[in-house]
């Protein structure tokens, strides 16, 4: 298999290739294996082509593993796709647009050029008749035009298509999966750090079990976000439920408080509103120094509370190998390991969130996010424990 699979060819588009950025923690391990709970798994396909938007003085990697792994850089998306020549010459294709030197602006979203790298990828596409599976990684893009453009023109070419966080793949403590048409009746997840960029995190937690309810994901009709003493009065008037909040901060095992206040001193809501009547939230703590630093969700089923921890460990990030495993299967069958319609929906009630915030926290009605859609049944790759275990842990090779 491996010998078959190797002759799998993968081009790397990249805004900036330095030390932790999703760049290393994607890239590097397609070149040097994936740490796992049950050790470290070499990769089926090669990366054969790198294009960088921008080279940190002093941090930038992407020549060093070029170097090593004898990849050439090219001067263009254009070229990294077909290998310098006229015709697309790989078989599928890394977008890793965050991290780089890029503006920001009023709503403080940070400007990166997800969309304008994939018109480039599909215009290969287009130009040499056929398409090949294509990885975003986190949300499509900082604003709904751009991601609709990216998720519809993936389909318009038979690419088949996945982006989003690495959350979903996340050690989960208790173990909690909702089986499919489960009678969720309200969730919750909880989040730490910038609206923009963890809020898309927090929200794929979110969107990841409660795509699982009975009927599968109907899309997102209203959306409001909150700050500061709102958020409590909201819970007071019942419109986000505090004791989900509380169960999700009791199943964190290493909570720095058990006290709600005390944990979200900065705190930010996000509140949803589903076409089928379903609402969800997401509680985050904004704070730069914020003492609460991890991933938790909560659900009521049947009047009672399921919760669980979602943890991410620290170097070498291995949640990112289980991603980058499932991205892999994509490009090794062909077939994305969960519907692109889940970071479609995440980024348009991101934009939406913010819209909220930036308008003085009004209520944003979003009829464009009638996104329906059905959950997977089974992920190929996933940790299914509560922590990672040796094999994760491990660092990856010199």
């Amino acid at each position: 298999m491996e010998s078959a699979t190797k002759s799998i060819k993968i081009a790397a588009v990249i805004t900036e290739y330095r030390r932790f950025s999703h760049a290393d923690v994607i890239v590097t391990k397609f070149l040097k294996g994936f740490p796992t709970d049950v050790g470290l798994l070499p990769s089926r396909v090669q990366i054969v082509s790198m294009y960088v938007d921008q080279f940190p003085e002093g941090g930038d990697l992407s020549r060093h593993y070029a170097a090593q792994f004898n990849i050439p850089i090219y001067q263009s998306i254009a070229q990294a796709l077909t290998l310098g020549g006229e015709q697309l010459a790989v078989d599928g294709v890394l977008l890793i647009g965050e991290h780089g030197d890029y503006a920001w602006n009023e709503k403080e979203q940070h400007l990166y050029p997800r969309k304008p790298f994939m018109e480039q990828i599909c215009g290969v596409f287009a130009t040499s008749g056929r398409a090949v599976p294509v990885f975003s990684d986190k949300h499509l893009s900082y604003n709904w035009h751009d991601a609709k453009w990216m998720f519809e023109r993936a389909a318009q070419l038979g690419a088949p298509f996945m982006a989003g966080s690495s959350l979903p793949v996340g050690w989960r403590s208790p173990w909690l999966e909702h089986a499919l048409e489960t009678p969720i009746q309200t969730a919750l997840s909880i989040a730490y750090a910038g609206l923009d960029s963890y809020g898309f995190h927090a929200l794929e937690t979110l969107q990841c079990m409660i795509e699982r309810r009975v009927g599968g994901e109907s899309g997102v009709a209203a959306v409001t976000c909150l700050e500061g003493d709102a958020v409590w009065q909201a819970a007071r008037d019942g419109h986000w439920a505090r004791d989900l909040a509380q169960a999700g901060v009791m199943a964190i095992r290493d909570r720095p408080s058990d006290e709600l206040e005390t944990l979200f001193h900065k705190p930010a809501l996000f509140l949803l509103e589903h076409c089928d009547g379903f609402r969800s939230a997401v509680l985050m703590e904004a704070a730069e120094d914020a003492a609460l630093k991890t991933f938790a969700y909560a659900a009521r089923i049947d009047n009672t509370i399921h919760a669980c921890e979602v943890h991410l460990p620290e170097d070498p990030h291995p949640h990112f190998s289980y991603l980058s495993l499932n991205v892999e299967e994509m490009f090794v069958t062909g077939k994305p390991s969960w519907p692109v319609e889940r970071t479609l929906l995440t980024t348009g009630v991101l934009e939406a969130v913010l819209d909220s915030r930036y308008q003085g926290h009004v209520r944003i009605p979003t009829p464009h996010l009638d996104i329906a859609y059905t959950s997977y049944a089974t992920i190929p790759w996933r940790p299914t424990g509560p922590r990672p275990i040796n094999g994760s842990l491990q660092p990856l090779p010199a």
